[in-house]
């Protein structure tokens, strides 16, 4: 595994071939108050690029311009709050993407846990270790076990949707799945815009 930091952007030239799984880390959960901090892609063969974002600096052109290549499908685990963010920071909507929570929502019906940690564990046999995951990211200098948490969110992305599509194709969920990821970044736009805790499609 090789984890390459970038200071502001992607370089030029980078190709992440036509899936990328995507990742962020913030200061909190809430994108007006809780600013964008790094941002992780990985092409599922075992290394990870860093994007760390400074306050106020978020330029990067060509992290900008593979977020809405059509011809690249993004992954995600919760795609809704990762999505929601980078538009918040970066100004693009993210598209097309593929959720893996949402995957597993609606392909693994027998259980109630949907986790990073309980997917990895589940579908591929791997243990990941969450230390990490409430430190400071918006420090200067990201300490070596921070890149390498943060590197762990996207390196397996690409098995995990595998071992999800022949779940969903097994229950005849595909359709019913592309039309939630093709959704999500309508439903990310409401929570920025405000209605990220009202359901709009309820009766009352």
């Amino acid at each position: 595994m090789t984890i390459t930091l970038h200071l502001g952007d992607l370089p030029d030239g980078l190709s992440f071939g036509n899936s990328v799984a995507i990742d962020t880390e913030t200061l909190g959960l809430r994108p007006k108050r809780d600013r964008l901090c790094l941002v992780q892609l990985s092409a599922g063969d075992g290394d990870a690029h860093l994007v760390q974002l400074k306050a106020g600096q978020y330029e990067a052109p060509n992290l900008k311009k593979l977020l809405v290549d059509k011809n690249v499908t993004k992954l995600f685990h919760f795609a809704r709050f990762d999505v929601g963010v980078m538009y918040e920071y970066l100004g693009v909507v993210t598209a097309p993407i593929y959720c893996t929570k949402i995957a597993s929502r609606l392909a693994r019906t027998f259980t109630q846990h949907h986790s990073l940690k309980t997917l990895c564990k589940d579908l591929i046999g791997v243990d990941l270790d969450k230390q990490q995951q409430t430190t400071d990211w918006g420090a200067d200098t990201l300490t070596p076990e921070q890149m390498n948490y943060a590197a762990s969110d996207v390196l397996y992305l690409h098995r995990m949707k595998a071992e999800l599509d022949r779940m969903l194709v097994r229950e005849g969920r595909m359709d019913l799945a592309q039309a939630c990821f093709d959704f999500l970044p309508s439903r990310a736009l409401l929570d920025i815009a405000g209605w990220d805790e009202d359901d709009i499609f309820s009766h009352s």
